[in-house]
């Protein structure tokens, strides 16, 4: 049984509990709500189940949303780094649906939590009923090309006069809402807690061969476009593309925090396209 803490609450609102599960990769931490049909939510990189915080109990009135820490991210086991691979994380994901009896679900990755969906849904296509892509990235050769060198952004390891923290602020405050200093502060919790991780995990994205595996992707599939990343809207229109059976919808002004800058629009997408797709859903 995983160890259970529930979250504070109004009177009559249902609470998230959060709970560890060990698995054969290690401790993982993973937060969930609702009673419905399963469905995963994946955070980018460096962040942590909190990413989804605000959306989780907007999908528990249908769902079983289950949002977890990527192992060595929030609160997840930190393995020594260097084994890290999309492949491994999606395999790891799979791990923790197991040991919570689930044979079926739908999977929602935003960033990096979007490469392991493509993953997962390669993988593990009888095990997924639909995906959700959120601001991925298109993993192609001239993407592994282009970030070949070392890892800059998102650079966590401390420095004895403290300057790392406003350099890990400057570097993604452009990419923010203006003025939105609780979103930045969330990421720098999460950013801290991975450490060196934070970085590398970029440098994971980088290293994955996507082109092999996007024909390989046949489940039901969202594309959500936030029109103001400039990482990810770019790579829409192609990967929707790449992908069968996908369909993209574009998100006026949403930027890299988008499930917590948009948590209200994002839930309602998701909500949405889930509810019309997979197997046994109402």
């Amino acid at each position: 049984m995983p160890n259970i803490a529930k979250s504070a609450r109004p009177q009559g609102v249902e609470a998230i509990t959060r709970h560890f599960l060990e698995v054969p990769q290690g401790t993982l931490h993973y937060a969930t709500i609702g009673t419905g049909p399963p469905v995963l939510l994946l955070h980018q990189t460096p962040r942590s189940w909190a990413e989804y915080r605000a959306v989780l109990p907007l999908l528990a009135p249908h769902f079983q949303a289950i949002a977890m820490d990527t192992i060595g991210f929030g609160d997840s086991s930190k393995p020594p780094l260097g084994n890290d691979s999309i492949e491994w994380w999606a395999q790891t994901a799979i791990s923790l649906v197991d040991a919570m009896g689930i044979k079926r679900l739908s999977v929602v990755g935003h960033h990096t939590g979007a490469v392991i969906a493509i993953e997962m849904a390669a993988a593990y296509p009888d095990r997924i009923e639909a995906v959700v892509l959120s601001a991925a990235p298109l993993v192609d050769a001239d993407f592994r090309t282009r970030h070949a060198g070392p890892v800059h952004v998102d650079n966590a390891v401390g420095s004895s006069d403290g300057s790392h923290l406003l350099a890990l602020w400057r570097q993604r405050q452009p990419w923010y809402p203006p003025g939105d200093i609780d979103l930045l502060n969330h990421f720098m919790v999460d950013a801290l807690k991975a450490g060196a991780r934070a970085a590398d995990g970029h440098a994971v994205v980088a290293r994955y061969r996507m082109e092999a595996r996007l024909p390989l992707v046949r489940c039901p599939t969202l594309v959500l476009a936030p029109t103001a990343d400039p990482h990810a809207y770019p790579n829409a229109v192609p990967l929707a593309r790449a992908i069968a059976n996908c369909r993209m919808v574009e998100i006026n002004g949403g930027r890299v925090p988008l499930p917590e800058q948009m948590p209200e629009r994002f839930a309602e997408l998701v909500t949405e396209f889930l509810l019309s797709h997979g197997e046994g859903m109402p």
